[in-house]
């Protein structure tokens, strides 16, 4: 009788057994079974350059960007560490390349290890401007007025193509002035407060730009064709992200507008708005476009 109870004993041990081992089992299949799989992450990171149309450019894309489901990080630089950020692969991409002219120097140091993916802004002029008030017409009238400039041109922000390619015409035209390094902002401030007071100020100016918009200027003729001719602004990636990222490629290379849709954001900016607000205001009066750049249409 006591063997009986004890072959009992194991046999009731043994199904107990099996049965927590089969709703381990079960429990198992069914956590495996309900888990999601965690969503993968899609990042971007965009270089660019302090200027009013690239900042424009720029807080647009990462908006757009994040409407397809991006996290952006938006990093400002100079010109040189833009294209030696782009080689080294520091950032992604960049809608702020001015080509084939103003930021020349930088793509023949670099281009060969970057990736021109699209140009996403046509026929952008830079220059030498003046209020139209000014009564001089050629960078090549500068010198006998140089009294009136008190021998300065004011420029931009020291890495800028643009201050390069004036220093060159500096020397070209053998200009006595003194180029002033300032900044996008600086320089804008300083044709303000000139034109508010009529005095005489040449400063390096581009086009599309909302300055245009609103003082009368123009462009001081430039006979030696140092400035050359329209650039356009280019978006370079860094090589390999066409493979690494194909959905972020194809709406980098989709990007493209007009001066008036870069020129509505910049007169925004200028009146005081927020870049992302800004930015925000054109995306929302432009669904269709967001749409055709993220690939939707």
């Amino acid at each position: 009788m006591k063997r009986q109870l004890k072959v009992l004993s194991v046999l009731i041990m043994l199904a107990m057994l099996v049965m927590v081992s089969g709703c381990a089992d079960q429990g198992t299949t069914e956590a495996t079974g309900t888990e999601e799989e965690a969503p993968v992450t899609k990042e971007a990171t965009i270089g660019y350059v302090l200027w009013d149309g690239e900042i424009a450019s720029t807080n647009v894309m990462k908006l757009v960007l994040e409407e397809a489901g991006y996290d952006v990080e938006i990093i400002a630089v100079d010109a040189g560490a833009l294209y030696q950020g782009l080689a080294d692969s520091q950032f992604d991409f960049t809608t702020s390349a001015w080509l084939p002219q103003t930021q020349k120097n930088y793509w023949e140091t670099y281009g060969e290890d970057i990736d021109s993916v699209a140009v996403n802004l046509e026929d952008c002029r830079i220059g030498l401007v003046v209020p139209t008030y000014v009564t001089i017409d050629s960078i090549e009238e500068l010198n006998d007025n140089k009294e009136q400039f008190e021998g300065e041109i004011i420029g931009i922000d020291p890495g800028a193509g643009i201050m390069s390619t004036t220093e060159t015409a500096i020397e070209n035209y053998s200009l006595d002035y003194d180029l002033v390094a300032s900044s996008s902002a600086g320089m804008t401030a300083e044709l303000k407060s000139s034109i508010a007071d009529e005095e005489w100020v040449v400063v390096t100016l581009w086009s599309p730009h909302w300055a245009f918009n609103s003082f009368d200027l123009k462009y001081l003729e430039d006979p030696n064709g140092i400035y050359g001719e329209a650039d356009h602004v280019e978006t370079l990636a860094r090589v390999g992200l066409a493979e690494d990222d194909p959905e972020l490629y194809g709406i980098i290379g989709r990007f493209q507008w007009t001066h008036d849709d870069i020129q509505s954001v910049m007169s925004d900016l200028a009146a005081g708005m927020s870049e992302e607000e800004a930015a925000q205001k054109w995306v929302d009066a432009n669904p269709e476009k967001v749409s055709e750049w993220i690939g939707e249409n």
